[in-house]
């Protein structure tokens, strides 16, 4: 069974920087679309960015274009979030996500991807 982990999260002040981790088990990482996704308490999840498999392609939330970058490195089974220019409203548990190879429609829908991880909480202080 594939398991997914990230690592990463933390408190940060406003206009600070994380960068998020998330390894993936097994050998096929690199035959698959990943994503982050995030969730604020009382929210529904929400879709933050997306890599295809050779990050020829990357997606994101309007609301974090120009501040989050997401990255691969296939030879280490790990995907990045590099968040900079944090705000308080970044403040959620923070998922990456596998995103199934069967599915074919947006990358910003969360029932696309058939793995998860247990996610990592980030707080953005004032």
């Amino acid at each position: 069974q594939v398991q997914l982990v990230e690592s990463g999260g933390g408190l940060v002040q406003a206009g600070g920087s994380l960068r998020l981790s998330c390894t993936a088990s097994g050998r096929t990482f690199s035959m698959y679309p990943m994503g982050w996704f995030r969730q604020a308490p009382g929210k529904e999840r929400e879709f933050v960015a997306a890599i295809t498999t050779s990050a020829g392609s990357t997606y994101y939330a309007d609301s974090v274009k120009g501040r989050f970058t997401i990255s691969r490195d296939n030879a280490k089974n790990t995907v990045y979030l590099q968040m900079n220019s944090l705000k308080p409203e970044d403040t959620a548990v923070y998922y990456c996500a596998r995103r199934s190879l069967a599915y074919t429609g947006r990358y910003s829908t969360p029932s696309g991807y058939d793995k998860w991880g247990q996610g990592t909480q980030v707080t953005v202080s004032s």
